[in-house]
């Protein structure tokens, strides 16, 4: 079983217990965050698209850290202009405490119900072809 979630402008594929780190949360650390899902897969059963809703996940905030220093150079040849610059990303600890379906119809249901009626076929006068 895994889901799909969406945080910080990145997607990550999470299971229960696992721990990530993700771009800096406002929570506080100890405190319980729900992330947004976009899939939820557990063996047969897929939820996607609007049926999303029926899935919970939540993380605990682990704590919050910085990432490594990137260091930026910009150099001109011949110019005497040289730039050095640096840049540590504020990031959060996070571990997936719980992946939750509530009951309902998924796209495996959804694939062995009945397909609905075709619509009915219009005519030449519907179609507006004027004979």
């Amino acid at each position: 079983m895994y889901a799909i979630v969406k945080t910080g402008g990145k997607q990550y594929r999470v299971q229960e217990g696992q721990w990530l780190l993700v771009e800096r949360l406002s929570a506080d650390e100890g405190a319980t965050v729900t992330l947004d899902p976009l899939l939820y897969v557990d063996g047969e059963e897929l939820v996607d698209g609007e049926a999303i809703g029926r899935v919970t996940v939540s993380a605990e905030v682990l704590a919050h850290e910085r990432g490594p220093k990137l260091r930026i150079v910009k150099f001109k040849p011949k110019r005497g202009y040289r730039r050095r610059t640096g840049h540590r990303q504020e990031l959060t600890r996070i571990r997936i405490s719980s992946i939750k379906l509530a009951k309902g119809r998924g796209r495996a249901a959804a694939k062995t119900r009945e397909p609905a009626a075709p619509a009915a076929a219009q005519t030449s006068q519907e179609a507006g072809d004027g004979s």
